[in-house]
């Protein structure tokens, strides 16, 4: 079963669809650089609410050595640093898959607005597939979450990267 595509009611303006393929197509082209370090194809992108981008960044575990360099948490890092501070009210994170619980936690705690994601992750997916970190009544902050854009494209990223395994 895939989880519901949004919450609320359609949006227009610079939150329309297109917009958020938009974001998606960044984030893809940002996942690209991430292969040539053995990293996971995962791309981010972080836009102001004007629509202008303020960060990108993909995976770079491999790269950095360091288990917590995922796209979201370094596209995030390096938002707060452009605004000069660590709350992202207003921003959307577009990203190629459903965020982990460590990027949920960190969405919410940085207080970004929307997050909008391509592919669905069944396995650690904490956005509507196997938990709802990002939309728990029980957090204080709850950004509108948008999944499955561009769902195909981003899939196909991964299962390209991980075909080379098999």
């Amino acid at each position: 079963m895939t989880p519901a595509r949004g919450t609320g009611s359609a949006p227009t303006g610079p939150l329309s669809a297109a917009a958020d393929e938009a974001l998606i197509r960044r984030a893809i082209e940002v996942a690209g650089a991430a292969p040539r370090t053995g990293d996971v194809p995962i791309g981010a992108v972080v836009v102001d609410a004007e629509g202008r981008e303020l960060a990108v960044a993909c995976n770079a575990r491999e790269a950095l050595g360091d288990p917590t360099a995922h796209a979201e948490l370094l596209a995030l890092r390096a938002a707060a640093a452009v605004r000069g501070e660590w709350r992202l009210e207003g921003c959307t994170l577009a990203v190629t898959v459903e965020p982990c619980t460590m990027c949920a936690g960190a969405i919410g705690l940085a207080r970004v607005a929307r997050v909008v994601f391509g592919a669905w992750e069944p396995k650690t997916g904490a956005a509507g597939s196997l938990w709802d970190v990002l939309r728990d009544r029980r957090q204080n902050h709850r950004p509108e979450v948008v999944g499955g854009v561009l769902e195909q494209e981003c899939a196909a990223l991964l299962e390209s990267f991980f075909a080379g395994f098999r």
